[in-house]
Parts: C-alpha cells; sequence; structure tokens
C-alpha cells in the first residue's frame, strides 16, 4: 500500500488553473523535494495535501495515521502572549503531553533553543521561530511530514545540519517526508525523489534521474541553487 496517492489533482481558482492533472504516489519511507518556479502551484499542492484547500477534480489517498506540517514562513504575531513551551505542546494530544518533556528537551537541544523554552515566541528571531515550528511538527512522531520551505529563514550552516537530520530521522523512523523547497544543493540524495511541477508534472522520479533530465537540455526549467 503506498503512503500517499495524488490522481489528476486539478486546482482552479475562477478561471486560473494552480494546478493540472497532477499525479505521482509515494512509497512509505519516500523523501519527496517538491521544486518549481514561483507560481507553479508547490503551496497549493501542500494545501491540498493536508486539507486546506479543497481540489476541483482527481483525488488524494494519505494511508498515513499522523501527519506533521509546517507551512511557509509561519510567524508569531509581535506581542502575541505565548511562550515556545505553550507552541509546542500545541502539537501534542492529552495523552502525549504526559509523556514527551524528555522528548522535547532532546528537540529544544537539537535545534539549540534550550535556554528559550520559556520565553514569548514574539521576541525570538525568525530563525529561532522557525526552529520551534520545526519541533512543533517533528515532535509526534508523525509517519508522514510535510514541509513547505522549512529552512528559508534558517542560516545555511544550521540548514544543511537540519537536512542531515531530517535524512537520519527519516531512514530511523521510515518517515515519509514531502519538503517544498528552492535549493536542491541540501537535499538532493541519490535516494530522494523530485516532484518538478509548473502547474502541470514536468518531472517525477529520482534525484539522479532529474540530473539526467537536467542534462538532456532542461536546464532552463531548474537550477541546484539559487
Amino acid at each position: 500500500m503506498d503512503s500517499v496517492t495524488v490522481c489528476n489533482l486539478t486546482v482552479r481558482f475562477g478561471k486560473y488553473e494552480a494546478l493540472k492533472d497532477v499525479s505521482f504516489s509515494l512509497k512509505k519511507g519516500d523523501f519527496l523535494n517538491v521544486i518549481g518556479p514561483n507560481g507553479s502551484g508547490k503551496t497549493t499542492l501542500i494545501e491540498v495535501l493536508t486539507n486546506l484547500t479543497t481540489p476541483s477534480s482527481g483525488s488524494i489517498t494519505i494511508n498515513e495515521k499522523k501527519v506533521g506540517y509546517l507551512p511557509q514562513k509561519l510567524q508569531t504575531k509581535k506581542n502575541f502572549p505565548i511562550t515556545v513551551k505553550e507552541v509546542i505542546y500545541g502539537g501534542l494530544d492529552k495523552i502525549e503531553k504526559e509523556s514527551t518533556d524528555n522528548e522535547i528537551k532532546k528537540w529544544l537541544e537539537i535545534m539549540n533553543i534550550s535556554h528559550l523554552i520559556n520565553e514569548n515566541m514574539s521576541i525570538l528571531s525568525g530563525g529561532q521561530q522557525q526552529r520551534v515550528y520545526i519541533i512543533r511538527a517533528l515532535i509526534s512522531n508523525p509517519d508522514l511530514l510535510i514541509l513547505d520551505e522549512p529552512t528559508s529563514a534558517l542560516d545555511p550552516e544550521f540548514r544543511e545540519g537540519f537536512y542531515l537530520f531530517l535524512n537520519s530521522l527519516q531512514k530511523e523512523r521510515n518517515m515519509t517526508i514531502i519538503n517544498v523547497t528552492h535549493d536542491l544543493s541540501d537535499t538532493l540524495k541519490d535516494n530522494s525523489l523530485i516532484l518538478y511541477i509548473d502547474q502541470e508534472v514536468k518531472f517525477f522520479g529520482e534525484s539522479k534521474e532529474f540530473k539526467e533530465f537536467e542534462h538532456r537540455g532542461h536546464k532552463h526549467v531548474w537550477v541546484f541553487t539559487i
């Protein structure tokens, strides 16, 4: 049984077609990088996968119990009274809250923000807030993790370490990961998959096949770094 199946997915907003007949499937434990130019429908795809947008036609099947999701550019409003700890605990159900204190401490150490646990979110930098929301998405140990440009606010050194950690997490827990990115340099692994979309699917396959796809004269559609 596939982890995720998308079949002939089309999304229209009025006369504008954000996605057209998009189809792909993922097996349990796959790591998918979703790429494409601005306005190509990447975020729309993620919003449909997370039930934030209703498709015009087609279907999506997710055969996973727990889904973790990190939206694009999620940021706490200035002076909003919520602490780092409260944001993280907000990603857990009642039973999980009773058994994850040590897990939270571990994640805070990994993200190098242990000293901020009781701080108000609004005083944190954009990068620090992003790390908190990454923990929130991961803390419940999801079967499927959906990330929409998770490292956009992170410095290059931490970004590289984050993807190394994410790849190890995928292997250890056999987690299926869907990652929207503008930069493949940190994420492109031999065992990863690439979905290149520009309203329609331009390429879907293994990363090594994508390199060959570019070498056959398609370099104008994508670059590995921005």
